[in-house]
């Protein structure tokens, strides 16, 4: 199927679009739509995900993406893509500089593939999206992807959530933090970021001026690593930050009272807790709580 499917777009000049993602092509029809792409100059944007490429699929992708100069973005999530599959796609990553979009997660990435797809994002040129979340980056191998963002200098989103981080992984990406003055947009949420893991990236923040949007729900960062971020960010009147995801933990007063003094500071910034709550300050609660009108009767027949 893949392989007529392939013969027909060969020479299609009106397809910009392919979405052949939940499929079974393997490694065997990989190859059909890679040859395909070779000649195909018009396809811009292509989702092979969940399609079981495997080592074959990487090799041929990566082949392909060596001569390709029209894709922008590729997707391809959940391809059980391993540390070997890694190799064939840092050769394409390193080489190619047309892709901006590439998503990588939910595959099966270890710490050796994060050694190589580190050196890799180091020498990109193209790449302003990368997804890489749901793989198995622990301490060396997310302290190597977090290297090669801080030295690149085009990336503007990167996604590593539901990885293992850990301190280790979290301190390098605080050092790349400091380093990095392009990124806009970095998920780290469930990368078992403790208060010491918190406190690098708080360091890194403290001198960062592009990131608009950080994502750090899920970690056991407590609320000492939640008081470090924000007082990285009342240290650092230059900040970009935007949005702030931190992790739904009881609040106390000391973090209370920081939410307080960065909303007074940052007017527009978004705090949320969880991901999707925003932390008010407890008077706006009870101004909010005292102006609601009260409702009696059944819920059909309601009067305020």
């Amino acid at each position: 199927g893949a392989k007529a499917l392939a013969l027909s777009l060969m020479a299609d000049t009106s397809i910009l679009t392919l979405d052949l993602s939940d499929n079974w092509l393997q490694g065997e029809g990989a190859a059909a739509i890679a040859e395909m792409l070779k000649e195909n100059g018009y396809v811009s944007a292509i989702d092979l995900s969940d399609n079981k490429l495997g080592v074959e699929g990487a090799k041929a992708f990566s082949t392909m993406l060596l001569e390709n100069t029209t894709i922008v973005s590729l997707q391809l999530s959940g391809n059980e893509f391993d540390d070997r599959a890694a190799e064939y796609l840092a050769a394409a990553i390193t080489a190619n500089s047309k892709v901006e979009i590439l998503d990588l997660s939910y595959n099966m990435f270890g710490d050796k593939a994060g050694e190589i797809l580190g050196m890799a994002i180091t020498e990109n040129t193209g790449l302003k999206e990368l997804k890489i979340s749901w793989n198995h980056f622990h301490s060396q191998g997310a302290a190597a992807l977090a290297k090669g963002l801080g030295a690149n200098i085009f990336l503007k989103v990167l996604d590593v959530s539901y990885n293992g981080f850990g301190n280790s992984g979290a301190a390098a990406l605080g050092d790349a933090l400091k380093a990095n003055n392009v990124l806009e947009e970095l998920n780290v949420s469930n990368n078992r970021i403790s208060v010491e893991g918190a406190l690098h990236i708080a360091a890194g923040l403290k001198e960062n001026k592009t990131l608009k949007r950080l994502n750090m729900t899920r970690n056991p960062m407590q609320s000492e690593g939640c008081c470090g971020v924000l007082k990285a960010l009342q240290a650092n009147s230059g900040t970009g930050i935007e949005i702030l995801d931190l992790p739904d933990i009881p609040v106390n007063k000391e973090l209370a009272e920081l939410c307080d003094a960065v909303k007074i500071l940052f007017p527009n910034l978004l705090l949320r807790r969880g991901g999707n709550m925003k932390l008010q300050r407890k008077s706006q609660s009870k101004v909010e709580l005292q102006t609601q009108p009260k409702v009696v009767g059944n819920s059909q027949n309601a009067v305020a």
